[in-house]
């Protein structure tokens, strides 16, 4: 164990709430730190191009008042980046996320999808509903069965991943973004952060199909969340299939897709709510 600047011990967890506060990132009010009387457990399920990584900012909120926390890194990007092949479809991901479930001996989950991560957790659930408590989507990517993530979002967006795979990564992977205006990032030290850690993603993620059996969900209790400012063209047709479910609960957050770590508060608010 190291110590910083300040003579203080560095760990795991001191790092990250350090390199948090320097993304510029407002802590949870005092108020909302006291531990809750019963503690949930959380699994994070990052989007295109993220590791566990992205949900920094959010697990070490959760984790300091006091619940269970997982952010699984998915094969071929962030720390696994090295395992990145033309072979991985959308269910390695979802088969990554569920031998968390199983090995962990994880129940009563709180299951938090976010972008092209909510695909995944429809894959789990469909899978492992007995233990989910409660389904998340942020700004998420919503699949029915059979359909691929390519088949729901804008043709132009298919085609130029399609093409920057084919002409830099041998039709493997698609780069991440130059930069993330478009997800409600400006140029500082969020974007510079996200630059920094995001890898290409797994073009076989998005062109094989989600092998489901049940209804999105698979009966579980679900909220969508809409990052709304600016709302990202991508996750139009999965909003509208979100508006469509009667029985889910819809919240819209004034940020951009990016609201896991440019809002963190806020996501997490949205988190400790659900029932």
């Amino acid at each position: 164990m190291t110590a910083n600047m300040e003579g203080r011990p560095v760990n795991r967890r001191s790092f990250v709430a350090d390199a948090v506060s320097m993304l510029g990132v407002a802590a949870l009010p005092v108020a909302s730190r006291a531990a809750p009387a019963v503690s949930g457990t959380f699994v994070l399920i990052p989007g295109a191009w993220f590791g566990g990584w992205f949900y920094d900012p959010m697990a070490t909120r959760l984790r300091a008042l006091g619940h269970r926390v997982f952010t699984p890194t998915q094969t071929g990007v962030g720390e696994r980046r090295h395992l990145l092949s033309r072979e991985l479809t959308l269910e390695t991901f979802v088969t990554d996320v569920a031998n968390v479930l199983e090995f962990e001996d994880l129940n009563d989950v709180i299951l938090v999808g976010h972008g092209s991560g909510a695909s995944v957790a429809i894959g789990v659930a469909d899978r492992m509903a007995d233990r989910i408590r409660h389904i998340v989507f942020l700004d998420g990517l919503l699949l029915q069965g059979g359909q691929r993530l390519f088949d729901v979002v804008p043709p132009d967006v298919r085609g130029a991943r399609e093409r920057a795979a084919t002409e830099r990564f041998d039709g493997v992977a698609f780069p991440p973004p130059d930069n993330y205006d478009a997800m409600g990032v400006s140029r500082g030290p969020i974007s510079d952060w996200l630059r920094r850690h995001a890898t290409p993603h797994p073009l076989g993620t998005f062109e094989s199909p989600l092998p489901i059996v049940h209804a999105v969900g698979n009966g579980r209790p679900c909220t969508f969340v809409a990052f709304t400012a600016p709302a990202l063209p991508e996750v139009d047709v999965s909003r509208g299939l979100a508006a469509r479910q009667r029985s889910w609960k819809t919240v819209q957050i004034g940020a951009g897709h990016a609201g896991p770590v440019v809002v963190p508060d806020d996501v997490v608010r949205v988190l400790l709510a659900v029932p």
